[in-house]
């Protein structure tokens, strides 16, 4: 009894955890690209946050030459789940308030619901779900507005970006389900390859010139080096399948609900953002419309 009421204690632990930081990696996204390009963003995201995924994948023996023969579907999972979601992601970070860009992906699951309407026969529409679709999208539509003199060019662009992101993790979300799901491979070795891939094929898209320029602000170097990479990315999904051994599957994907407050806050109160009243009620309309969609 002692080891459930422990294992559902660690299982909170990192529930919270990992809410907190998937919320901060928009402020790390912003310091960043005030120095260098999103692409180049991405690329050290994934290569800090691919070490602590590779160790938690050969901890737990998940990894197997026997997998290679599925390269195929692992290099879909790698673009559409890593690298254009991260440079989408990044580059709507560049552009918008990070408060604003980490509520706008709180709509992930939304796109992902939209995507699995249209390409999965099992999945179903009911008058709940539209409704929180629909509720949803609002909000997002609400993001687009002009934000101050400043920000009117481009806020519908930044959010654009987070968008075409949005849609890109949704429809890794679909593939998975359809493509990947059935091979039963382990979901450390599936994150571990799908960001190996990305590792390797980066280089071919970005550019490193003036890569350098990132040394000239230690805040913005740590941020993106163990803010968005370490924590970010690799503890992030060791944290998230923690919690969904600890605590279930239908936990962990709750756990969706917290970043786009956390950013609000952290930008708010930590960047000292102009965040509007409309972004937060954006926000709930966006939370409420997952909340419909996941009852």
């Amino acid at each position: 009894m002692a080891d459930g009421r422990d294992g559902r204690g660690l299982g909170t632990a990192a529930f919270v955890a990992l809410g907190l930081i998937w919320g901060s990696n928009f402020l790390y996204m912003k310091l960043a690209a005030a120095l260098i390009t999103p692409g180049q963003i991405v690329f050290f995201r994934v290569l800090f946050g691919f070490v602590p995924v590779l160790a938690y994948a050969l901890a737990r023996g998940a990894l197997s030459r026997r997998h290679a023969r599925h390269a195929g579907h692992f290099l879909v999972m790698s673009v559409l789940a890593t690298s254009f979601y991260y440079y989408c992601f990044a580059a709507g970070a560049a552009r918008l308030l990070s408060g604003v860009a980490g509520a706008v992906s709180g709509a992930i699951p939304l796109f992902a619901f939209v995507l699995a309407l249209c390409f999965v026969p099992e999945e179903r529409a009911t008058p709940r779900k539209l409704l929180g679709v629909l509720l949803g999208f609002a909000g997002v539509l609400l993001m687009t507005r002009p934000a101050g003199s400043a920000l009117a060019a481009t806020n519908l662009v930044g959010v654009g970006y987070m968008v075409a992101g949005s849609l890109s993790i949704g429809a890794s979300f679909v593939y998975a389900r359809r493509f990947v799901v059935p091979l039963r491979i382990p979901a450390p070795a599936l994150v571990t390859y799908q960001l190996g891939l990305a590792l390797l094929t980066l280089p071919l898209f970005t550019d490193f010139d003036r890569v350098g320029r990132l040394l000239a602000d230690p805040h913005a170097t740590v941020g993106l080096v163990v803010g968005l990479g370490l924590l970010g990315t690799g503890v992030a999904y060791v944290l998230y399948y923690t919690i969904v051994d600890r605590l279930g599957a239908v936990a962990a994907s709750s756990v969706t609900y917290i970043p786009p407050a956390v950013a609000l806050a952290i930008g708010a109160v930590l960047a000292g953002e102009p965040i509007a009243g409309a972004d937060y009620g954006a926000t709930g309309m966006i939370l409420a419309g997952v909340v419909l969609l996941k009852r």
